[in-house]
């Protein structure tokens, strides 16, 4: 995986664990559902797992705070 980089992942989410959890869940919606956040043409990856890393890079996903 080169795009994106783990480095911009964890200045989104914190911890590599919650963002394995919401990629992959994520991932499944794509498959499932079939929306995107963005154009098809803007994705670069082909995978849904890399179209749902570039929708946490862009900040179409983030976490919820639970209080």
């Amino acid at each position: 995986m080169i795009y994106p980089s783990i480095d911009k992942l964890l200045n989104v989410i914190g911890s590599k664990y919650q963002l394995v959890h919401i990629a992959a869940n994520r991932s499944r919606e794509i498959k499932h559902k079939g929306n995107l956040q963005m154009p098809k043409d803007k994705y670069k990856s082909y995978k849904n797992i890399g179209k749902s890393l570039e929708e946490v890079v862009e900040g179409m996903i983030s976490l919820k705070k639970n209080d």
